[in-house]
């Protein structure tokens, strides 16, 4: 079953390079008490996560968060030594969080997995973004295609905002 608006996110741990190395971070540290936009892409460093979805978040960083917004995080089926180079890449390190969900899990809990086999890439996240607020999900974009990224960019967002 999919998430939905109104639901509780699923508790999860996830992944993010620092610069000490590996930190794990939950669910609860992430959105409890907070209001966080997440959004999701198929794969670091591929074609439509990197030059489409991620850059609008990180140019409307600041007008995100100026609409009252804590915090930003991505989040993919990648490891957290490709996420943390990913981040390093795009000069998003220490803007958003760059969140390894390295086995799935929480892509699973969502009901967001997608199955990319085809094309090499194996079991991924559906792209997707949405407003969490204490934990609850406010608002979901899901992307028909993994190749779009239209409703669930930063321009969707901040007129949800």
């Amino acid at each position: 079953m999919t998430i939905a608006v109104g639901d509780k996110l699923p508790a999860a741990k996830f992944k993010e390079k620092t610069a000490d190395g590996p930190v794990e971070i939950t669910t609860d540290q992430l959105f409890d008490g907070k209001k966080v936009v997440l959004f999701a892409v198929p794969g670091a460093f591929t074609p439509t996560c990197t030059l489409n979805h991620l850059p609008g978040y990180l140019e409307n960083r600041d007008a995100i968060l100026a609409k009252g917004v804590d915090d930003i995080a991505v989040v993919a089926v990648n490891d957290w030594h490709v996420m943390g180079a990913w981040a390093q890449q795009t000069g998003g390190t220490g803007k958003i969080h760059f969140l390894a969900d390295w086995d799935g899990a929480f892509t699973k809990a969502l009901g967001l997995e997608l199955d990319l086999s085809a094309g090499g890439l194996g079991v991924r996240s559906k792209r997707y973004s949405m407003l969490v607020e204490d934990g609850v999900v406010k608002s979901l974009n899901i992307e028909e295609s993994p190749g779009q990224a239209t409703v669930s960019g930063a321009a969707t967002m901040l007129e949800q905002l």
